[in-house]
């Protein structure tokens, strides 16, 4: 869990926000000697580097693309110092729990959920840059913007640098896969596993797009190009030849490494001045202080790492407790019967 915060924690680098804090967490129930005892994990992790000073202007104006005004808007308050609800200091508890979640698919199933940043503003991985199957957190965690590839993250990190100066912010996009996901996991309607997936990723702060399989770029491809067609593995298990469906299948995982991507938006609080309204109505200009993020994306990875886990062990469970009372066709499971294999007519 304190791997997990570690990640997730501001102050790591240049190239994301200057406030310091070490986000030690203390374990306050649910686990004795590293195991969990099956009761609620209560976790306390302390803010020690606040400075309430800084948020003076924003406390009259609103931040432009900030969830400043909508917050007035529905309730007539807000937290004006950090931001309340809408700060990433919330996504603390979703990495957290994110961390008890890997935990429990490895040890199941073994599956394994790994996140990096493949755009920055207008720098991007190509496609096909990073092998799926080969991909390790050490590759991740390489280097400071958290790319794979050692070339393209430096041009990443020269973009947020050259906004950063100018106290101005870019956004980027996460790509995510879960390696080793069970196959079934999911539903047919409404609960279907990329809505699922969805909707848990565009939860988290500054996410502006969410995308699974070969995505809006499957709109440019032909059905008989976009398809995956199926064949029979040297295991006997029916696998798919491409990847396209980025794993789920009418809402439903097929067993293939699920692939998704989310777009964040660049940081909304930033120094440069702005036009906008005063909550009396008063046209202003306001130059945000404080310390804040010039790129999100990095510091994003665990946070969409956490989510993807989360809903996945959900889906796991649901899966234990609705499907495991009804046997499964067995020649669906086990590899396909063999003219030599077939029980001789009596």
């Amino acid at each position: 869990m304190q791997f997990e915060l570690d990640r997730r924690r501001p102050g790591q680098s240049r190239i994301t926000t200057p406030r310091k804090e070490t986000d030690t967490c203390t374990i306050l129930s649910g686990v004795s000697n590293g195991l969990t005892l099956g009761t609620p994990i209560a976790v306390n992790v302390p803010n020690t580097d606040q400075r309430g000073g800084d948020y003076s202007e924003m406390s009259v104006a609103y931040r432009p693309s900030h969830a400043d005004a909508t917050y007035d808007f529905k309730y007539g308050v807000r937290a004006v110092q950090g931001g309340g609800r809408s700060s990433a200091r919330e996504t603390i508890g979703r990495v957290a729990a994110g961390a008890v979640a890997k935990k429990v698919l490895q040890k199941i199933s073994g599956t394994e959920v790994l996140a990096f940043v493949s755009r920055v503003h207008g720098v991007e991985l190509p496609d096909g840059a990073v092998d799926f199957d080969k991909l390790t957190l050490e590759q991740v965690e390489s280097n400071i913007v958290r790319c794979p590839d050692p070339i393209v993250a430096e041009k990443m990190i020269e973009a947020i640098d050259k906004v950063r100066v100018k106290g101005d912010s870019v956004g980027g996009v996460v790509t995510c896969i879960a390696r080793n996901v069970p196959r079934g996991l999911g539903s047919p309607v409404f609960d279907k596993l990329e809505a699922e997936l969805a909707k848990a990723l565009m939860s988290l702060p500054a996410t502006k797009g969410f995308e699974v399989g070969s995505g809006f770029s499957g709109t440019l491809l032909t059905g008989s190009e976009h398809n995956d067609e199926f064949f029979v593995d040297e295991d006997g298990s029916v696998r798919t030849r491409t990847n396209r469906s980025g794993g789920i299948q009418g809402g439903i995982s097929n067993g293939e490494t699920i692939v998704l991507r989310v777009a964040f938006k660049p940081t909304s609080t930033i120094t440069k001045s702005q036009k906008t309204v005063t909550r009396d109505k008063q046209e202003t200009e306001l130059r945000a202080r404080g310390r804040h993020d010039p790129c999100v994306v990095p510091r994003a990875v665990p946070m969409v790492e956490a989510m993807v886990a989360l809903v996945l062990v959900d889906h796991l469970l649901q899966q234990y407790a609705q499907c495991q009372l009804f046997p499964v066709d067995p020649i669906l499971q086990a590899a396909p019967v063999t003219k030599e294999s077939e029980p001789t007519p009596v």
